[in-house]
């Protein structure tokens, strides 16, 4: 069985699902687990690598949602709808694998095990939760909220304490950060240049370390919200 291989450190919930899970699934760097509009047929729980969840406006550009990692869920949005579609593209940007899961089985399992559906809902209430504060920082605060925003989330969930600040493990180039944002790459280039004058952050061969976290925060009166909901993924 597919839970057999990473029964530890899983959750409740997870274990659970993963039992309904048929097949593991490798994915590569670069290509895609599922575009916007494609048939929804499957789930997925990450089990390795990363996965980038966007999506596209009429103009063809590109709002980075969520950077997912082990254990993430993706496709969720498809559950108990008529003729389902993903609403989200979701782009592979580190090799790894994912339980694929049936929709429809899966429906079925919530309906058979009430424990499975509850912590399920739970989990979904916790993803609208961080949701809805990534869409705060990003309409409330302009272009600036949204970079320090993004970055303060980065730090939470990809952040390495070294001695001279927090290093974001992930690679990122100005690109990247401004499909976060929603921004224009120019714009984002500007700031965070502005930034490294300050010596709040540096950069590194897209390697990102924040200096001075407690800055980013006061710029964009940071409500200090639990780290579960601050976060990318």
């Amino acid at each position: 069985m597919v839970i057999q291989k990473y029964k530890e450190e899983l959750s409740y919930e997870l274990g659970e699902l993963l039992k309904s899970a048929e097949r593991i699934v490798p994915i590569k760097k670069g290509s895609y687990l599922f575009k916007e509009g494609q048939e929804a047929r499957e789930m997925y729980i990450i089990l390795s690598g990363k996965v980038q969840i966007s999506k596209m406006n009429a103009e063809g550009n590109e709002l980075s949602l969520r950077l997912c990692k082990h254990y993430d869920i993706v496709g969720e949005l498809t559950l108990f709808t008529v003729d389902p579609r993903y609403i989200f593209n979701a782009k592979i940007i580190e090799n790894g694998e994912v339980a694929a899961i049936n929709i429809t089985e899966l429906e079925h399992a919530f309906f058979k095990n009430s424990q499975l559906a509850i912590e399920f809902l739970r989990w979904m209430n916790d993803h609208i939760r961080k949701t809805t504060t990534k869409f705060r920082d990003l309409v409330l605060n302009g272009k600036k909220g949204a970079l320090y925003s993004t970055i303060i989330r980065l730090c939470n969930s990809y952040g390495v304490l070294r001695e001279n600040g927090i290093e974001i493990s992930v690679p990122l180039t100005n690109q990247d950060l401004a499909n976060f944002c929603g921004t224009a790459r120019e714009s984002i280039s500007r700031m965070l240049t502005e930034l490294r004058k300050k010596h709040i952050i540096s950069i590194n061969k897209k390697i990102i370390t924040v200096h001075d976290l407690s800055y980013l925060k006061k710029e964009i009166d940071c409500e200090n919200c639990p780290i579960e909901y601050c976060n990318i993924d």
